[in-house]
């Protein structure tokens, strides 16, 4: 295990990570031959799960001249292969690392952080087991699929001292910091009322049907399955059809938005340290309650988005949020526009904020990079991401009970329900057996 983090061992160069946060796309491999950062200074990256969304946060952090990816862990053979293409040819080299077993890539001491982006499942195991190694985390989201999970991935990164990233990746992006820079600064009065748009809720069980299992070199299903309950291989769960499926999935499948717009709506009502006391579901969304009176409402949204809510405007993209005060209201989602009231509050929105993307990672992992050296706490930390995550695990568990609960924010745990509590954790198998 590494003692020391890289700001310890390494200057901080703060004109260079300023410019990097900044600077258009170069290709990596040009970076390297041209870098105003030495080697010795750069954080050293391994990845832990590669498939579709990493190579999206890749595609962020592979310019960064600061940054490198040096080794890949994955289950799968060709992912893994897939994963080293992109990032050889990113560098122009062949150093890329690949390891089946993520306990490989771990116990490398010159890897200071890892990227985690593999299945719900795997998130907060994965992440935990990083920070024994003594790396710092991003970790894709949702970062652990029940409360419990959530809780122990929370005080193992305040145990082993690391810095943290939730792949909430909205709270660094400029159209919705200006709908909570507006809930904030009361210029839509007295905040009352946040709406944040989720998917239908839906509990799958059924298990597709086995078939032979591959060798361990091409898909090590134990590893694949991990801290998940057992069940036949079958290639399509690997493909992404775990989806949706209670093992393997979060929450009901509440959490793939949720984690985003829950988490938005916390900070809108400066509710980071605490959550909605009571969640009451409906057929049409769950009506969340803070001590302090403001309401939550969590709206299903079908396909197209905005025939279940009709207070959406669907040209806003996905996860849209909408934040209601007394005097203004502000409505904003993944397109970048933002619908507002009164209108004077329109002439705000300049063009860096209309350009923006919710799927845009950049600033976001670059928090998570500048952390790492100042040692500091980034803008979706463990104890952000523990209660939105909470906050929407106790709406997903609400619904699945079809009742109303309270919670008590400081205990994390229901009032006066045996069933509901027993739902915030579950038995995980031994995959190190």
């Amino acid at each position: 295990m590494k003692p020391n983090p890289p700001s310890m061992r390494r200057t901080f160069l703060k004109s260079v990570a300023s410019a990097s946060a900044v600077a258009t796309f170069v290709p990596a491999h040009v970076l390297a031959r041209s870098s105003t950062t030495a080697p010795s200074d750069r954080i050293q990256l391994g990845v832990i799960g590669i498939g579709p969304r990493c190579k999206y946060d890749l595609g962020a952090i592979l310019p960064m001249e600061d940054v490198r990816c040096i080794a890949i862990a994955d289950v799968q053979a060709t992912r893994r292969d897939a994963g080293k293409k992109l990032v050889d040819e990113a560098y122009g080299n062949r150093d890329c690392r690949l390891y089946r077993d993520l306990r490989e890539l771990l116990a490398r001491t010159d890897i200071d952080a890892v990227l985690v982006a593999t299945g719900d499942r795997w998130h907060a195991a994965a992440s935990i087991l990083a920070a024994e190694a003594g790396k710092d985390v991003y970790s894709e989201k949702p970062c652990g699929i029940t409360i419990g999970s959530c809780q122990e991935l929370s005080d193992a990164m305040h145990r082993h001292k690391r810095v943290f990233q939730a792949g909430t990746q909205r709270r660094s992006v400029a159209n919705f910091q200006k709908a909570v820079e507006w809930a904030h600064s009361g210029k839509l009065g007295k905040l009352h009322t946040m709406h944040a748009s989720v998917y239908i809720p839906s509990l799958d069980n059924a298990w597709l049907p086995g078939q032979l299992q591959p060798p361990r070199d091409v898909v090590d299903w134990n590893l694949w399955l991990g801290p998940a309950p057992w069940r036949p291989f079958n290639q399509a769960y690997c493909d992404g059809g775990w989806r949706g499926q209670w093992d393997f999935d979060s929450g009901a499948k509440l959490l793939d938005w949720g984690a985003h717009t829950v988490d938005l709506c916390q900070w809108a009502n400066k509710a980071d340290d605490t959550m909605p006391i009571e969640y009451e579901p409906t057929d049409n969304n769950i009506v969340c309650t803070y001590a302090n009176g403001v309401k939550l409402i969590i709206d299903f949204l079908a396909q197209p988005f905005g025939d279940r809510a009709p207070h959406y405007i669907t040209r806003l993209g996905t996860c849209p949020v909408r934040f209601v005060g007394d005097t203004g209201t502000v409505e904003t989602g993944d397109s970048g526009e933002i619908v507002a009231t009164p209108e004077v509050l329109q002439g705000e929105i300049t063009d860096s904020i209309k350009r923006s993307r919710g799927l845009d990672v950049h600033e976001h992992a670059r928090n998570f990079f500048e952390c790492m050296r100042t040692r500091g706490r980034t803008v979706a930390n463990e104890d952000v991401m523990r209660k939105s995550h909470i906050a929407c695990h106790a709406a997903a568990i609400a619904w699945i009970l079809k009742r109303k609960l309270t919670i008590d924010p400081e205990k994390e745990a229901f009032v006066n329900d045996s069933e509901a509590n027993q739902l915030r954790s579950r038995p995980f198998r031994n995959w190190q057996a």
